[in-house]
């Protein structure tokens, strides 16, 4: 996977890539929104400890395909207000820390998720060859 940097536009303001080019016969995985929904049942309170659960879940859907953060090619990010942005971005730079190749990445702010506890969720694309 190759990182798109085009000097023509502004630098990316956070830790993604503007693209990433993925290579002819590499196996791709998309995953659902993961919402902060514990094995048990549990919801976190607050933005970050909901992102970090959403991208435990994520890294647990590409683990069963062989697949790690490092592969990790677009992440789909939906939070419920500005507010929540802050600690949104805590928890996927925590994810991402010490990845060479850094994924595109869209955040967007929505009105609400099917309970009204949720703040946060998140979607990955992996490809890997």
């Amino acid at each position: 996977m190759k990182m798109l940097r085009p000097a023509m536009i502004a630098p990316p303001f956070a830790a993604y890539a503007h693209g990433v080019e993925v290579p002819p016969g590499a196996r791709l995985v998309v995953t659902s929104g993961q919402l902060a929904l514990s094995q048990d049942g549990k919801v976190p309170a607050g933005a970050e400890a909901q992102a970090r659960l959403c991208f435990a879940n994520c890294a647990a859907i590409l683990a069963e395909a062989g697949m790690a953060p490092a592969d990790v090619i677009r992440i789909n990010a939906f939070v419920t207000s500005r507010a929540d942005m802050a600690g949104y971005m805590a928890a996927r730079d925590a994810w991402l820390a010490g990845l060479v190749r850094l994924p595109a990445s869209t955040l967007v702010i929505v009105t609400g998720f099917t309970r009204p506890e949720f703040l946060v969720e998140v979607e990955v694309t992996a490809a890997k060859v």
